[in-house]
């Protein structure tokens, strides 16, 4: 996988951040990785903003960015998901 891909939409389950890439992969990681987001009513975790060009995630009303190029990274790590 490359770290060049943009977000274009992000959803969740119970258990999983899903990331849909401009490219149609999706990136899928543990919720648990992010306990602001975990916390986070299902308004506040609605209410995000893809930011610079694509290779951010923010969520204003928590203060919380993620870059795509980490959930990238971890997807590809030997015991990532």
């Amino acid at each position: 996988m490359t770290a060049s891909a943009s977000a274009r939409a992000v959803y969740f389950d119970d258990r999983h951040l899903h990331v849909e890439l401009d490219d149609g992969r999706v990136v899928s990681t543990p919720m648990q990785l992010y306990p602001e987001l975990q916390a986070a009513t299902l308004l506040q975790l609605g209410n995000y903003l893809i930011i610079r060009r694509g290779t951010c995630i923010q969520w204003p009303d928590l203060g919380y960015q993620l870059s795509i190029e980490g959930l990238i990274a971890y997807t590809e790590e030997p015991d990532g998901d």
